[in-house]
């Protein structure tokens, strides 16, 4: 038995399966939300309220910490548990989606490869919510590129980011990869890809040699762009490495949504049955909800958070949300429970705070809602704290959403388990 990994049920009507993964660090109940936690921080919260919230998981990135404080920093502190006192599993994102350039309009040659291109090199807000680096080269052997901190020159390879994520300590690794930027042509997806492959052989080979246990587990990540031929056939490859995790990557970063589940739905047959896999890079609740059914089993984005700070705060649709938002642990169905089914329409997206209609609305912060913000604090108290620039504020609209998106994979969860996903 896999004791990484467990399917406890699949769905009757979809490739939606209940499961669970297990770290040093607790266990996830899948499908589930990893929450972003970047820097070696889930921003704005502090660990009390992470455990309040029901989070389970956070995401936190290579490329980030190596830059600051140092790998060796967080590796002599006992690994980023303990550094950041986040105390749930920790997945790592390997750094290869912050070291290459994602769908832009303006194009910078790359002396190491005449004759194509790559996005602009300028330092510009990326889909995760991060600043790219300046990339320098890429090459078989690895990318090198300037920090955005302090224009260091620092070398990725497959072994140094394997190496990297080894010190940082997180529960679970990515291989390294080349995320193809969007639109790319067939010939460069198809180079990127034998690439990452080539990466990804590395990455266990390395993991195969180092003789420090640390209890980490190793995905394989799957790219191929918009194209369902590189898809299927980077599928069966990253698949047949028998990794502990598979990881479905360069998707959701520019595309139109229709491809995004395209993408998802090409492969979703060469997806392992025995093994977790993670969609990275994509939160949305109506992505969530339409892209369970093809078996995915966890989902890492920064929209939540990056929302909340923006205070765009989520909107539950009361009349369609009965019993919906009730406490970590306290779902059970009422009802006919196909009258219970989840969609998009449950939620009315979110709203903007900061709209002054709010100033002196004294109504909870969201009437569909039993978190602690909706229970106590007060549109106009939140519309006062965001234009006030108060951190409060920031704490409070992220406390929200991500409870929101806990309760709502509570329910997805439900849901699978009664063959209704």
């Amino acid at each position: 038995m896999n004791k990484f990994f467990t399917v406890k049920h699949v769905s009757k009507k979809s490739k939606a399966r209940l499961g669970e993964i297990t770290t040093s660090h607790g266990v996830v109940k899948t499908p589930g939300f990893i929450s972003a936690a970047t820097k070696g921080t889930i921003k704005s919260l502090f660990p009390q309220l992470i455990k309040e919230i029901g989070i389970q998981a956070g995401c936190v990135n290579t490329y980030h910490l190596v830059t600051h404080p140092g790998a060796e920093i967080i590796e002599k502190a006992g690994g980023i548990h303990k550094y950041s006192q986040l105390n749930i599993p920790l997945m790592s994102d390997s750094g290869g989606f912050q070291v290459f350039s994602l769908a832009r309009k303006d194009k910078a040659r790359d002396k190491s490869r005449p004759g194509e291109t790559l996005p602009s090199l300028l330092k510009q807000a990326d889909i995760r919510g991060d600043e790219e680096p300046f990339l320098v080269k890429i090459s078989e052997a690895g990318v090198k590129f300037r920090s955005t901190y302090d224009g260091q020159l620092i070398e990725f390879t497959p072994e140094k980011s394997m190496e990297f994520q080894r010190k940082i300590g997180a529960d679970i690794n990515m291989a390294f990869d080349e995320c193809t930027y969007y639109p790319a042509t067939h010939e460069y997806a198809e180079k990127a890809m034998v690439r990452t492959h080539d990466w990804l052989k590395r990455c266990i080979k390395y993991k195969a040699s180092d003789q420090v246990t640390h209890n980490q587990y190793l995905y394989g990540v799957i790219q191929g762009a918009t194209f369902e031929d590189l898809r299927k056939k980077s599928a069966e490859f990253v698949v047949s490495q028998n990794t502990p995790g598979v990881a479905i990557g360069g998707v959701s970063v520019g595309e139109s949504k229709k491809e995004m589940r395209e993408q998802v739905r090409w492969i979703s047959d060469y997806l392992p049955k025995d093994r977790p896999v993670h969609l990275l890079g994509v939160g949305q609740i109506d992505d969530i909800v339409d892209l369970v059914k093809y078996g995915i089993d966890t989902f890492d984005c920064v929209e939540p958070t990056r929302l909340a700070r923006m205070g765009r705060i989520y909107k539950i649709n009361k009349a369609r949300c009965q019993n919906f938002l009730a406490p970590v642990g306290t779902l059970p169905l009422q009802g006919n429970p196909k009258s219970q089914k989840i969609s998009s329409t449950h939620f009315e997206y979110d709203f903007d705070i900061l709209k002054s209609v709010y100033k002196a609305d004294l109504s909870p912060v969201d009437e569909g809602c039993n978190c602690y913000v909706c229970k106590n604090i007060t549109k106009s108290y939140l519309h006062h704290l965001f234009k006030q620039r108060e951190i409060l504020g920031y704490t409070l609209a992220t406390y929200h959403n991500l409870w929101v998106m806990e309760r709502l994979f509570d329910k997805i969860r439900e849901m699978i388990l009664n063959s209704e996903l």
